[in-house]
């Protein structure tokens, strides 16, 4: 009897003493939110030992992805959620904001900046830009669409808009002379480069805001809603802040 407890006893101080397997967690998010979610990422890692695969894209392209599978979590814009068949590849239930960033304007480092203070003057200084570096098909350009609309220049915006392909690339297009004005998320235009000329004018701006949510299939819902949480957090909620962003 005191042989097997012994041998009991020494089981379980093995089991005991293996440290859990690292988890490689597949994350897809959106492309805006780049910037402080690759610094998270790395800091859950070196906390975890666990590893973040990060898959970026636009709001269209990541409705596919999550309705192709496999991932096991998102941060991504709200407007991902708007999407029936995406929004049902996750854990039905409410999904926090974690946050938020509203929209400016940049020229090419050291260009004269122009007005854009009012609403009036943000209007006069789109429709006499040459060119405009911005992505249509994404939460970004689906919140433009809505402001050019209510300013009523539709219709001049679609021969001065070029689309660009990601984030880096509006960068790279105002900061090369490409195109005159970039216009997109704040936190994204305040790359080497380029300057930043402002913020839309209160009245006029908006916000994406990005959230979390869990897949349904994933096989790691613990540790994709510790990711969760560790990014809600007061250290994360630092690195949110410091990268042009607002913490939810």
């Amino acid at each position: 009897m005191n042989a097997w407890r012994a041998l009991l006893i020494a089981g379980l101080t093995f089991v005991l003493a293996v440290p859990c397997a690292a988890a490689e967690l597949q994350l897809i998010a959106g492309g805006g939110i780049a910037g402080p979610l690759t610094e998270i990422a790395s800091r859950y890692e070196k906390q975890t030992g666990h590893k973040v695969v990060i898959r970026y894209g636009t709001t269209p392209e990541l409705v596919k992805m999550a309705t192709g599978g496999p991932f096991d979590f998102a941060i991504v814009p709200v407007d991902v959620m708007k999407n029936d068949a995406a929004r049902a590849a996750f854990v039905a239930g409410a999904s926090p904001e974690v946050a938020r960033v509203g929209l400016g304007v940049a020229v090419r480092a050291g260009a004269p900046k122009p007005d854009i203070g009012t609403p009036d003057a943000l209007r006069r200084t789109l429709l006499s830009a040459k060119s405009i570096a911005s992505i249509p098909e994404s939460a970004t350009g689906y919140l433009l669409a809505r402001i050019y609309e209510r300013l009523g220049i539709t219709e001049a915006m679609k021969a001065k808009i070029k689309p660009q392909p990601g984030p880096a690339q509006i960068v790279q297009s105002v900061a090369s002379g490409e195109t005159e004005l970039g216009v997109f998320l704040t936190n994204i235009l305040t790359a080497p480069g380029i300057d930043l000329v402002g913020p839309f004018p209160p009245g006029i701006q908006s916000e994406v805001v990005y959230t979390a949510a869990v897949s349904a299939a994933t096989k790691e819902a613990g540790n994709a809603n510790a990711f969760i949480a560790f990014f809600r957090g007061p250290e994360a909620a630092a690195v949110i802040k410091s990268m042009g962003m607002t913490p939810n």
